[in-house]
Parts: C-alpha cells; sequence; structure tokens
C-alpha cells in the first residue's frame, strides 16, 4: 500500500537533471508553483523543461510568460501556441506552473454511451469516490473525439497582467471533429485548493501532435481510461523576492473558475 505523505519541498534555483528521473520517486506528484501564483499574474519560470522532465513524464502546465498550454506525453514535452501550431518545447524554457508525474496504470476504465466534458468528469469522479477521494489522479485517455474545443494562448511580457486579463487577451480557440487523440488530466482533492484547482483539469494532443491545448469541451464515446493514482505531492517554489512577497492566501478561486472554463465562444 502506498504510504501518504505530502512533502513541501522549497528551492531557489535547482540543479537537479533528467539523467536524475531513473532514481525519481514514481509515486510522486511534482507541482512547479501554485495555480494561485500564475492566477496573480507570476508568469517568470520557476524551473527548466529538461528540469521538469527530470520529475515525469506525464502532466499539464505551461510557459513562461503564459506562452502557450504544456502537455508532457511519453516524456516529451509539447508546448501548443496561441496560433495553433505545437512544437516540441525547447529544454531552455523555463515553466512557472505544472503538474507531472511518472506514470504507472493503477486503475482503468471503459468510456460508455456519448459523453460530453461535464459527463466524463461524473464518470471519472465516482472512479475516485471509490478508490479515494483525497488522493492524486493522473488520467491518459487516447480515443477518437467526435467533438472537441481546446484553447491555447499567446505570451505576455512583464509588467505581466493577471492570468484572467491575460486569456482575456490572449486567448485563442479552435474546435475539431473526429479527431483521434490524447486526453492528459488531473484531478486534486477538495484540500488542495490552496495550491491548485480542485477536481479535474485536462489538456489535449492530437495524435498527428499539430494540435492541442487546454479542454474546454468534448465528446467521446468510446475509449479506455489509465489512471495513475498518487498519495504524495511535492512543490517546487521560487525563491526570488517578487514569488516570496506574493499573499498566496488570497482566494483565487473565482480568477481560477473562469479561467478553467470560460470560452470566448
Amino acid at each position: 500500500m502506498k504510504k501518504k505523505i505530502l512533502s513541501l519541498l522549497l528551492s531557489g534555483l535547482m540543479t537537479f537533471s533528467v539523467a536524475s528521473a531513473a532514481s525519481a520517486d514514481r509515486e510522486n506528484i511534482a507541482q512547479v508553483a501554485l495555480l494561485q501564483s500564475l492566477a496573480q499574474g507570476y508568469f517568470d519560470g520557476t524551473i527548466t523543461v529538461k528540469e521538469l522532465r527530470g520529475l515525469g513524464d506525464i502532466g499539464i502546465g505551461t510557459f513562461k510568460g503564459l506562452n502557450g498550454e504544456m502537455i508532457l506525453l511519453d516524456g516529451t514535452c509539447y508546448q501548443a501556441l496561441g496560433n495553433g501550431q505545437v512544437v516540441i518545447a525547447d529544454d531552455k524554457d523555463s515553466v512557472p506552473f505544472a503538474n507531472v508525474t511518472f506514470f504507472d496504470k493503477d486503475i482503468s476504465v471503459k468510456i460508455k454511451g456519448n459523453l460530453d466534458k461535464a459527463g466524463l468528469e461524473n464518470c471519472l469522479t465516482q472512479v475516485v469516490k471509490e478508490n479515494g477521494e483525497n488522493s492524486f489522479y493522473m488520467v491518459k485517455l487516447h480515443a477518437n473525439f467526435p467533438y472537441i474545443l481546446f484553447r491555447s494562448e499567446y505570451g505576455s511580457q512583464r509588467p505581466y497582467p493577471t492570468l484572467v486579463e491575460a486569456l482575456k487577451e490572449k486567448q485563442t480557440e479552435f474546435t475539431e471533429k473526429n479527431i483521434k487523440g490524447t486526453l492528459v488530466g488531473l484531478y486534486c482533492p477538495g484540500f488542495a485548493g490552496g495550491l491548485n484547482s480542485v477536481g479535474w483539469h485536462f489538456h489535449f494532443i492530437s495524435d498527428d501532435k499539430k494540435h492541442g491545448g487546454h479542454i474546454l469541451e468534448l465528446s467521446v464515446n468510446k475509449g479506455k481510461v489509465e489512471i495513475d493514482k498518487t498519495d504524495k505531492l511535492s512543490i517546487y517554489l521560487h525563491d526570488d523576492k517578487e514569488f516570496q512577497s506574493m499573499n498566496l492566501a488570497k482566494d483565487m478561486s473565482e480568477d481560477i473558475r473562469h479561467a478553467e472554463q470560460d470560452s470566448q465562444k
């Protein structure tokens, strides 16, 4: 049985490398900074993409300046840009927010019926209730999606706006039909509300690696979700003056809700 450990690791300039992945803890969600700091406009990177890949082979996040959406899948870090292009992220780029882990399938569930995003979340939440609501879950679903709406965004420059302001000005949205790809998602339990967004957060990357971003809506009627249950969380915080002076206890839940769900359409 996995031990339940919550470890908060404060770190400034970290020197770990991708080579450390061989000895990395596979039963750990590594989180870069806080969604609350991102919501307040802290868009500077905390660690590099190369360092992030040393902490996991699957996950979601964003890049310095809020320059697009991150999809980490099978050890490759993809950057879905604001213009709709998907590229492999530069290892030297930096990351202001992300959640990654090394994926080990603990649970699998078959998708049945025509589900929209809310229906998929309800299905997965039932699995969470059966297996422990106070754990973290990383999910992977490869399927043909009859419909999917996803977003990305162009990067911002200093002085940075808040997350909601940046998305209002920079968000771009894309609709695809009958597209094959992989959904990567994270579930955060209720007690993590001061660190991240409670519930489900999904990103998408197409099989041809030409389309991707943060999922706003979808339909799916067939597929098998693979689920990695994880009971350990490590958080990497930047120690610069700006970050350390932020009021990270400020309630940003409404801003985060808008950032997670709002579509310009």
